[in-house]
């Protein structure tokens, strides 16, 4: 016997105050929920608390009034993967829906037939599969209510499907075959078929594994791989006097523990890892058959279920633990038996279909009422089974009833029990210390305070609370689905662990990590990290890691701020730390060179894995997790203090490092004190806890962000990963090519001495092959003399043989001859006589003969003439088409040479017309030459004379002037004679006509400068000929304007007019030109008026004559 200890009993009594914080005062009584028409609805109206009549929270049935009311009975039921939604279906195919927490059901669907089987713990988890009456699957979503998919193959009704836990593949079995589903394309991806002799009973998945197990009628039972397909191991046969059929099966949550049942009271407990039938458990008599299977989840027992519920063919499920043989407890009864049952992956609840129909939910608190007992006793009874014989009696153990009886004590031997008092009054507590589970933070530590460690038993549970895990089982086999990360393949090279088991989940767990941050596919101490925790927890991988996950979030803040070097800024943390509390062993590892890195990292890097022993390992992390995240540093720090003996008489490097790797002789409850004793002493500014955030517990559902690290370092070095990675596989193709090339290389030398040796070897054996011959000939060249000696002597006989012989057989010859002649005589004679005959006849058919050739030369030359006719028709008709072909040809050809003479023709006058227009453009432009320089010749004259007619107009005016000058003399002289003034008069006529010619003139000068200009501008563009009609039309006006007639004042004014209107189209220049002269002429005009008006005044005015000034 041993005894419990007292942190066992008190962390008990915690759990007991917690149940009975939990659990809630309600009546015994029953809840019952009737259906009926309803689609929706509530579950019950008020929930029973634990205490309801025999841990049943609710009985639902479904019954239909009306004119034969009758009650629809369930057939199947299924719990999601959260445990806290359930799906039923009855036998006209109503599939419902029952939401536990939210205490509301609906409808489904309705198939219209009975359901065999349902699955719900799709990944999708508004989708389930259920197969139908007519051997088919369908799936359907439970917010949409629409079919997703028809799935088709069996030919059988379908009795179980299995869904992995990743939810994307389903196997469904029958009796004949088990089929294997995608359900992201709801394709068919494998079928299983077996012999109709051997039937299969069940293929399910193995939890947390990539294991198919497949269980037959012939009580084998094979193990597949899910990737391949490959079979991985068969279970062998049960040993002697314990051979049962097996019907029903069941795993533990670990996939570690195979549990099989049938027709026998006995089950047969298999570890899958060994493939060994580790125990045979004996039912009560009562159970003569066993219908079905089903462990009982917990979720503090790490995946390594305990209690198993057993259905048998009285209808009731009886609850045992497979360890002790204890029979917990039991539901169903002879009056009200159970059909089939399912029981929640929490853990929580167990939902049973009756044998009148109706579905009863059951809740486990309530069954195994933890609240009110206390834990199971810390010991077993050994029994004595020697006298048995058999391997299959040492194996079985019978479940028993009842409370286990305690050992007879002894006087002389007494239990010492430590208790610890512990506040009841948890009103004052703050509400942060409360824990999963119905802990309190307070009370735990306190516990811890004052035993050092928690009880083994409730450790794991005590870390769950602590770290307040989510368990997010679908989060977690999201990442596991991804596969081993490529920085962990090889894994196994760098950690050569010896059990395959441990380095896969361990493996496993790092693939995990890096999918969830690429920083860990990069951090070179993350397996050094995580191997105690996967070593603790291997047998539960989703518990591993998310415990490693919590340590890294909060244990390690600000580890991966200076990757990939090591986290200078937590060293600083605990070196600013270690010169307060020991400044001279600080200053002796600074003497030496030692840096924190040296002494604190490799501490943090693997968690004090190297330094600590298992028992001390767990002891300090039982302290670790309940306090604050700076803790850890602290005890860190607290190590090194406490080791300041040691490591004072160390003086070189190599010792410090050898001691912080190594185990070193040390009381870890020393350290543990210390270490607490430091989280009180340290001042606030340089204590960790300014630095490091609170506790942060994982986020349920999905795990959380993390990117705490410089992520561009991290994508630089997974870049160089990969580009080495690819020179890696580059380098070993070559290599291995190389190699091969070697191979050949080596090979081919191989043959090629091989092939000289065979040759050597060959001509070794020609050589004796020649020398044997040569004896031999020698010896047949003797063996010949002899036998031609012998050969002449049977030679000598056989010719006088003969010659004896040929003596007789010439006289025989003789007289076959003489007989011979005689019989050719009498042929000779007989054929002569037939040979007339022969004659006769012969002469008379060539007669004949002669007849019927000279008919057929008759008929030969008619059908001769007939074919020499046509012949000579045909060749007359071909003579004659030869001639037209002849004639045709001979036209083509004349016509021919018409075409090439017209062509010729056409070219020569092409030529001669092109040869004329260039002649004739030659001599146009010749003429135009001509033309140009004529006209040219004749601007030159005009040009000339009007130079001319400008010097005359010039003497004009100095006339005209002294003209004036000499009026004004005249003037003053008062008038003279009257031939004085006609003379006067007739010269002021002259001067009037010499200024008209001069502006005619210098009109003319400035038009043909104009003229000459535009010419030159114009003359390309093929304007020659508009600017000569122009001129002749200026010089056509200019002739018309000598023609009119000039008299007096007449005179001057038509001509300002024709001034004034040709002044128009002149450029902006001669406008001023034209304005200076009109000027002068007013001013002429003007003088001319003023002397005209004072020779009217004086003299009367005499008729003269019209003149016309001529140059």
């Amino acid at each position: 016997m041993r005894e419990a200890s007292p942190a066992a009993a008190a962390v008990g009594g915690a759990l007991r105050r917690g149940g009975e914080g939990r659990s809630g005062g309600a009546g015994p009584r029953m809840e019952s929920s009737d259906l009926g028409g309803r689609q929706q609805g509530p579950i019950w109206h008020r929930k029973p608390g634990p205490a309801a009549r025999r841990g049943v929270i609710v009985n639902i049935i479904h019954s239909v009034k009306g004119y034969h009311s009758k009650t629809i009975r369930f057939l199947n039921v299924a719990f999601d993967s959260s445990g806290d939604s359930l799906l039923a279906g009855d036998h006209q195919g109503n599939i419902y829906v029952f939401d536990l927490n939210g205490n509301r059901f609906s409808l489904v669907q309705r198939t219209m037939q009975a359901c065999t089987a349902l699955a719900f713990n799709l990944r999708r988890k508004t989708e389930f599969l259920v197969a139908l009456a007519d051997y088919s699957i369908k799936c359907f979503d439970t917010e949409t209510k629409e079919l997703v998919s028809w799935m088709r193959g069996h030919d059988s009704s379908v009795s179980s499907i299995s869904v992995h836990g990743s939810g994307r593949y389903a196997i469904t079995t029958s009796t004949d075959t088990a089929q294997l589903w995608d359900l992201d394309t709801f394709q068919r991806k494998r079928k299983l078929n077996v012999r109709q002799s051997v039937g299969i009973q069940k293929v399910f998945f193995l939890p947390l594994s990539n294991t198919i197990l497949s269980c037959f009628k012939d009580n084998s039972v094979f193990a597949w791989e899910f990737d391949t397909l490959h079979c991985k191991y068969q279970l062998p046969t049960p040993v002697e006097g314990s051979v049962l059929l097996y019907k029903v099966f069941a795993v533990t949550r670990d996939g570690q523990i195979f549990v099989a049942g049938g027709k026998s009271n006995h089950l047969h407990l298999w570890c899958l890892e060994s493939k060994q039938l580790i125990r045979i458990i004996q039912m009560p008599t009562k159970v003569r058959a066993v219908r079905h299977l089903e462990f009982l989840p917990d979720s503090f027992d790490g995946g390594s279920n305990q209690v198993l519920g057993v259905l048998s063919q009285d209808n009731i499920m009886r609850f045992i633990n497979i360890e002790t043989c204890k029979l917990l407890f039991d539901i169903g009864s002879h009056e009200e038996g159970i059909s089939t049952a399912a029981i929640s992956p929490n853990g929580r609840y167990i939902a049973s279909v009756m044998e009148n129909g109706s579905l009863n939910l059951y809740s486990v608190q309530a069954l195994t009422q933890e609240g009110n007992k206390p834990p199971p006793p810390m010991f077993k009874v050994v029994e004595d089974w020697s006298k048995c014989t058999s391997e299959a009696n040492k194996l079985t153990m019978r479940v028993t009833s009842g409370r286990p009886e305690w050992p007879w004590k002894s006087k002389g031997s007494k239990i010492q029990t430590r208790l610890l008092k512990l506040q009841v009054n948890t009103s004052l507590e703050n509400k942060e210390n409360e824990l999963p589970g119905g802990l309190n933070k307070k009370r735990l530590q306190a516990l811890l305070k004052g035993f050092g460690e928690y009880p083994a038993k409730y450790r794991m549970f005590v870390w769950h609370s602590l770290l307040q895990l989510p368990e997010n089982y679908l989060a977690f086999s999201s990442l596991i689905d991804k596969g081993t990360h490529s920085a962990f393949v090889n894994i196994q090279n760098e950690y050569p662990i010896k059990s395959r088991k441990l380095l896969r989940v361990l493996q496993r767990t790092l693939s995990a990590l890096a999918h969830w941050s690429a920083i860990f596919a990069e951090t070179p101490y993350i397996p050094l990290l995580a191997f105690p925790f996967v070593k603790l927890f291997q047998n539960n991988q989703l518990i591993c890691f998310e415990v490693v996950a919590t340590v890294v979030v909060n244990f390690c803040q600000h580890w991966f701020e200076y990757f990939p070097n090591p986290p200078v800024n937590v060293l600083s943390m605990m070196e600013n730390v270690l010169a307060h509390h020991d400044k001279e062993l600080l200053q002796h590892l600074i003497k030496y060179s030692v840096t924190s890195q040296v002494y604190a990292w490799p501490l943090l890097e693997t968690l004090f894995s190297e330094v600590l022993t298992r028992e001390e390992w767990l002891k300090v992390f039982d302290n670790v997790f309940s306090n604050h995240p700076s803790y850890f540093l602290m005890i860190v720090v607290a190590y090194i203090i406490c080791s300041r003996a040691p490591l004072l008489h160390c003086n070189q490097r190599a010792d410090f490092e050898y001691f912080f790797h190594h185990r070193n002789n040390l009381d870890i409850n020393v350290v543990i004190k210390e270490a607490y004793h430091l989280m009180e002493a340290t001042p606030l500014d340089i204590h960790p806890q300014r630095m490091l955030d609170d506790f942060i517990p994982l986020t349920k559902g999905q795990y959380p962000l993390f990117n705490k690290y410089p992520k561009f370092i991290v994508d630089y070095q997974t870049q160089e990963w990969e580009r080495i990675r690819q020179d890696e596989i580059e380098y070993l193709r070559e290599r291995q090519l190389a190699h091969e090339l070697e191979a050949k290389a080596q090979e081919r030398k191989a043959e090629d001495e091989a092939w000289y040796r065979k040759q050597e070897l060959l001509r070794d054996a020609e050589e004796q092959k020649r020398k044997m011959l040569l004896e031999e000939e020698e010896k047949l060249a003797e063996q010949r003399k002899r036998l031609a000696a012998v050969k002449r002597e049977l030679k000598v006989k056989e010719l006088q043989f003969l010659d004896a012989s040929r003596r007789r057989f010439l006289k025989y010859q003789q007289d076959q001859r003489q007989m011979e002649l005689k019989r050719l005589d009498d042929e000779i004679a007989r054929k002569a006589s037939m040979r007339e005959q022969e004659t006769a006849a012969t002469v008379q058919d060539v007669e004949v003969r002669r007849m019927e050739l000279e008919s057929q030369k008759q008929l030969f030359e008619q059908h001769l003439i007939k074919d020499q006719e046509a012949v000579t028709k045909e060749m007359k008709e071909e003579v004659d088409a030869r001639r037209r072909k002849v004639d045709l040809e001979d036209h083509l050809v004349q016509r021919l040479m018409e075409i090439d003479r017209e062509e010729k023709q056409k070219a020569q006058i092409v030529a001669e017309e092109s040869l004329a227009k260039a002649e004739q453009k030659r001599i146009d432009t010749d003429w135009r030459l001509q033309a140009l320089h004529k006209l040219r010749h004749d601007d030159q004259d005009r040009e000339k004379r009007y130079e001319e007619i400008a010097k005359l107009l010039h003497d004009n005016r100095v006339k005209e002037a002294e003209l004036l000058k000499a009026m004004r003399e005249a003037e003053e002289k008062k008038w003279e004679e009257v031939i004085q003034k006609k003379a006067q008069l007739e010269e002021e006529q002259k001067a009037a006509a010499a200024a008209d010619e001069h502006r005619k003139q210098f009109l003319e000068d400035k038009m043909n400068d104009a003229l000459e200009l535009a010419e030159k501008l114009q003359r390309e563009d093929g304007y020659f000929e508009r600017l000569r009609d122009l001129k002749a039309g200026r010089t056509e006006r200019g002739v018309e304007l000598q023609q009119v007639p000039r008299s007096g004042n007449i005179c001057l004014n038509d001509l300002s007019a024709s001034e004034s209107s040709s002044h128009m189209s002149l450029d902006r220049r001669r406008e001023e030109l034209a304005w200076q002269e009109r000027e002068l002429m007013a001013e002429v005009r003007r003088l001319r008026q003023k002397l005209t008006s004072q020779a009217r005044t004086r003299h009367p005015p005499t008729r003269v004559p019209a003149t016309k000034w001529t140059p």
